[in-house]
């Protein structure tokens, strides 16, 4: 969140560029023309104030609008048609050079992480596929569990006369009925869309004797399965974030006290690659809408070449270490993902 007070240092220093430099007009192209820095009132010798570093020459037309929306969002001038063509296939030299102070050159890797998931979600939401069961699909599955149920509570019953006829205990029979009845009315609830919490908790898995997250996990799942999805749609897009910490430590295993490479370096190596991933799914889903979902498919092979590339020449390696790096980061990958999955869970039944 930006300062207030360097906020209104800023306007305050407009300002008195203006009055200093009265003449500082604006002309028909939309751009001024002054001798003084807009921002903080210094005289101006080149293209940039020496002072703040701002534009000597700011424009005001809608062009110029647009144009400072691009590169506020991306920092674009370039920078995206460099750093694109290596993130894709030579995303090792992109890393190393980066980390080694190349910035000026390239998109930053939060700036592009944070657009790439941007336009991974926008472009999944537009053309990508149905996520969740939907009311229809859902009422046809519990109508075929209610009938299950029925023939299991009538074989329990029956068993149970068979036990008085012979003598025998009926506890264990008496149990699996009322659990059975139980798991009936909750079912017969939610068809019949009278669900309360006290009925499902009920039939929850293990009662009270639950973890409290995974049994409120269970409870809103099975009462509005349609709300859980699309909170965890939405949490995801909102904690995509947490992927970077949540693998950083994996990266780190594969450079177990190695002093030449920080964490600094495994954080670049992380955002970069996520970056590519998410983008990897937009460029699949697109495929996919355009009916070419044999191409689409292929996008599951890259993420591991993709790795050994990054891995190869963001820390120097040999192919043989970089290549039994690249299977332990595919695993670490799947791990990191169900931990983001338990992630989105705790937090969209909170």
């Amino acid at each position: 969140m930006p300062d207030p007070e360097a906020v209104g240092d800023a306007a305050t220093g407009g300002l008195v560029a203006r009055a200093v430099e009265p003449g500082a007009g604006e002309g028909d192209d939309g751009h001024t023309h002054e001798t003084r820095c807009l921002n903080c009132g210094a005289e101006l010798a080149g293209e940039y104030c020496h002072h703040c570093g701002q534009r000597a020459h700011v424009h005001r037309s809608l062009g110029g609008f647009f144009h400072d929306l691009v590169h506020g969002v991306l920092h674009f001038e370039g920078k995206i048609w460099r750093t694109l063509p290596l993130l894709i296939g030579r995303p090792g030299s992109l890393t190393r050079r980066y980390i080694d102070g190349q910035r000026v050159r390239f998109v930053s890797p939060i700036a592009l992480f944070l657009f790439s998931v941007f336009l991974m979600f926008a472009i999944l939401t537009v053309a990508g596929p149905a996520i969740g069961p939907s009311t229809s699909e859902i009422r046809p599955e519990i109508k075929v569990d209610i009938s299950a149920e029925q023939a299991k509570l009538a074989r329990l019953e029956a068993a149970r006369v068979n036990a008085v006829a012979s003598g025998a205990s009926t506890a264990a029979v008496d149990a699996q009925i009322r659990e059975t009845r139980a798991e009936m009315e909750m079912l017969e609830a939610i068809r019949d869309g009278r669900v309360s919490d006290a009925v499902i908790r009920r039939a929850a898995p293990g009662g009270s004797d639950n973890i409290q997250w995974f049994e409120d996990a269970y409870l809103r799942a099975r009462q509005n399965p349609q709300l859980l999805v699309y909170k965890l749609k939405t949490n995801s897009y909102k904690f995509s974030w947490a992927l970077i910490p949540l693998s950083v430590p994996f990266l780190w295993l594969l450079f177990p006290f190695n002093r030449r490479f920080r964490l600094y370096d495994h954080t670049v190596f992380i955002t970069y690659s996520l970056s590519f991933m998410s983008m990897l799914i937009v460029a699949a889903v697109l495929l996919a809408a355009a009916g070419l979902g044999t191409i689409a498919a292929l996008a599951l092979v890259v993420p591991p070449i993709h790795m050994y590339l990054q891995l190869r020449g963001a820390y120097g390696l040999t192919r043989i270490g970089a290549a039994w790096r690249t299977a332990l980061l595919v695993s670490f990958a799947f791990v990191a993902v169900l931990a983001f999955a338990l992630l989105l869970v705790a937090v969209g039944v909170s």
